[in-house]
């Protein structure tokens, strides 16, 4: 029985055995057909295009920065001495002229009242020189003169009378000499009086007048040196603006020369970029320009003020100053930015989509450009000034060129393409073939 049974089985296996192996050969031509259809459909590449066309562009001259306040004082004192009271702190806003701070100053007050005593007396001086001593002399000098010039007249009238006598024989000779020699004195007098008179009103009082007049110039020298320095333990801000820094507490020793406050400008800001040279030589002072913050502490608009006339000589780059208002205080000092300047205007630029350039094997940049037969070519092109996803090309495209935006990586020249999305031009509905 169980030879019959295994005899049996062995039957029924080679029966259906050949059956079984034709339904695997038409699986297997099935798949192997199935897998040539899909390398056929491989074969189109989708890709998205856009079509070149004429419009404006802005050149836009892009480069990170660094914000700085306006203006900025540091503040340090003339004198040491500790300080006696503040008047502000940290972020407090103050304006030009107001006292923040004063410092211990009780020595440099006495010395500007003596300094002020020793003023007065030698304008007190100067006065009584110039109102009373002089008149004094001048009144004495006058009276010398005029008595002098009495006697020369006696001395005369009595040399006349005495030789008046002589010639007459009523006198002797020795009288006349004696009379002579006293006319002699008297003009002599009267001389030195009148040369007295004269220097005094001339040499001497002016002489007088200017030490009196170089007292008092010293003396008020010496008291506004005093003032100076008595005024210098009053700190006051030179700018209107935002205290940044504030050092020392009260009662610290403050030093001649070492900051003591702070004060930021900050009602606007000033970004300073380095940029390219080559990028540089197109701008000027009042272009438009925008800042951004990486932070995200928000964004600014203003123009430019300063581009620097030489280059640095390690970067070989250019310092550009934008100035961008800041009413509100978000802007922050040496906040990291980006700067982007409007160095002028293209109106009618021939431009595509940044997305559609792709890096050249020989160099250079280039785009695919799909034909009416839906088939891709590869061509080169040199671009200019670029605006957000937006790019000037020069040569290498005509207005009206369809450029693959989308799908363009890894294309080979002569590809055949589907345009899985309308053209931006056009506005045309998906799915063109």
């Amino acid at each position: 029985m169980d030879k019959i049974s295994g005899q049996r089985a062995l039957a029924t296996h080679s029966r259906w055995a050949a059956p079984l192996s034709l339904a695997a050969c038409f699986v297997l031509l099935a798949a192997c057909g199935k897998s040539a259809d899909q390398g056929e459909k491989k074969a189109v590449a989708p890709v998205q295009v856009a079509s070149a066309t004429r419009a404006s562009i802005q050149n836009i001259v892009t480069a990170d920065a660094v914000l700085y306040p306006l203006n900025q004082s540091t503040i340090t004192p003339k004198v040491s001495a500790p300080v006696k009271k503040f008047f502000v702190h940290r972020g407090d806003h103050v304006r030009e002229g107001q006292l923040l701070a004063t410092l211990e100053n009780r020595d440099l007050a006495a010395a500007a009242l003596e300094s002020k005593g020793l003023y007065d007396q030698a304008k007190a001086n100067y006065q009584a020189t110039t109102e009373a001593s002089l008149p004094e002399e001048l009144t004495k000098s006058k009276q010398d003169v005029q008595a002098s010039k009495q006697a020369v007249n006696a001395a005369e009238r009595q040399l006349e009378s005495r030789q008046a006598l002589f010639k007459q024989g009523a006198l002797a000779r020795k009288m006349v000499e004696d009379a002579q020699v006293t006319a002699a004195q008297a003009r002599s007098q009267y001389e030195t009086a009148l040369e007295h008179l004269n220097a005094l009103q001339n040499v001497g009082r002016q002489q007088q007048v200017k030490a009196a007049q170089a007292q008092v110039e010293s003396a008020r020298a010496h008291y506004q040196g005093a003032e100076a320095q008595l005024s210098y333990t009053e700190i006051r801000s030179p700018i209107s603006g935002v205290i940044a820094d504030r050092p020392l507490y009260a009662g610290e020793m403050a030093s001649a020369g070492s900051p003591l406050l702070t004060v930021m400008d900050i009602s606007k800001v000033v970004a300073r970029a380095n940029v390219p040279q080559g990028q540089a030589s197109n701008l000027k002072n009042g272009d438009a320009a925008t800042i951004s913050s990486r932070k995200g502490t928000g964004d600014g608009t203003g123009k430019v003020i300063v581009v620097s006339p030489a280059a640095d000589p390690n970067s070989t780059t250019v310092q550009v100053w934008v100035e961008v208002p800041n009413p509100d205080g978000k802007l922050k000092p040496g906040t990291s930015v980006r700067t982007s300047i409007v160095a002028g205007t293209l109106n009618d630029a021939l431009v595509i989509p940044t997305s559609a350039l792709l890096s050249s094997d020989e160099g250079g940049e280039s785009v695919f450009v799909v034909g009416p037969d839906s088939v891709a070519h590869e061509r080169k092109v040199e671009t200019g000034i670029r605006q957000g996803d937006q790019v000037q090309i020069l040569r290498g495209l005509s207005a009206g060129d369809r450029v693959v935006t989308t799908g363009g990586l890894g294309l080979e020249d002569g590809a055949k393409v589907q345009v899985q999305q309308a053209e931006a031009a056009s506005g045309e509905s998906a799915a063109e073939k």
